[in-house]
């Protein structure tokens, strides 16, 4: 999940030889070898290719990260859940996520979340801690938008979840997921883009931790947003999201809006930030997100 970015040379691996083995690593050696951390960690950060900028929005975007190159993206966001989810009182998710351009065109990626679910007082665990269901994806841009065109650049993406969260725990559903969502993204103006998701679960459910709808079969999403660009280093955006089962019981579905935006640091590296609330008890009451994104 994550704009068109230059094509450059990812840098060498500088070497080094520090003294790690049997004998103990002298200060001297440590400040060289922090020295070359801090130098590669720059040289990193310079000559990557420019950031891409998906995040923090739910809505996909049709972009795909370029043939050879890497996405990195983390974030972490603190939900306050709704009063149907009790005991369970609050969840975090620090998400770490890495997209590979395998083709012109094609993307693959995995995610894998760190959970933390909060608990009322007098249930055992207060908290619990642990990683929840891996996702394997594959995204196809099978058209990109032109200048002058009124047809949108268009985008298909599959997902499967792997159940390694801990049902018990309630760090995972316990189920394998297959999920298709299709992208639709088309440029108002130089600076605001418009992107629609309409997606649809096959089997297994859409919960991350207690987050999400639970019962399994069916599930229907859709999203919008708009994201304009303010200036060359910040874009802000709005979006709206939600999901439902087959049987369209809206009250036990998932809604939510999402404010937020992104500032580049650097060509390569960007901040990711967001405020969000949410109806129905799927959904999160009230959350925050900050984040990463990282191309090399």
């Amino acid at each position: 999940m994550t704009r068109t970015k230059a094509k450059r040379r990812r840098p060498a691996s500088p070497s080094g030889q520090a003294a790690w083995g049997g004998g103990s690593l002298q200060p001297s050696q440590l400040l060289r070898t922090l020295r070359r951390v801090a130098c590669a960690l720059a040289l990193f950060l310079l000559v990557s290719s420019a950031v891409q900028a998906q995040q923090p929005f739910v809505t996909d975007d049709a972009d795909v990260t370029p043939k050879g190159r890497f996405h990195f993206e983390f974030s972490n966001e603190f939900d306050l859940l709704q009063r149907a989810s009790f005991p369970n009182l609050k969840q975090n998710t620090a998400d770490f996520e890495l997209n590979y351009g395998l083709f012109e065109g094609v993307e693959i990626g995995v995610a894998a979340p760190l959970l933390s679910i909060f608990n009322a007082a007098g249930t055992s665990p207060r908290t619990v801690t642990g990683i929840g269901d891996m996702n394997l994806s594959v995204k196809y841009n099978f058209r990109r938008e032109e200048e002058n065109s009124r047809i949108p650049a268009l985008t298909l993406g599959f997902n499967f979840e792997v159940p390694t969260g801990d049902t018990e725990r309630q760090l995972g559903s316990g189920l394998a997921d297959f999920y298709m969502n299709g992208i639709l993204q088309k440029s108002l103006n130089k600076s605001t883009k418009f992107r629609l998701n309409g997606g649809i679960l096959f089997s297994g459910n859409a919960a991350t931790g207690v987050i999400g709808i639970r019962s399994r079969g069916t599930v229907f999403t859709a999203g919008g947003s708009l994201v304009r660009q303010f200036t060359p280093k910040l874009q802000l955006g709005v979006e709206l999201t939600g999901a439902t089962t087959s049987n369209l019981q809206l009250g036990k579905g998932q809604l939510q809006t999402l404010v937020g935006g992104n500032y580049l640091v650097k060509d390569n590296l960007s901040f990711d930030f967001a405020i969000l609330a949410g109806k129905y008890a799927a959904s999160p009451r009230a959350g925050v997100q900050l984040g990463v994104s990282i191309d090399f």
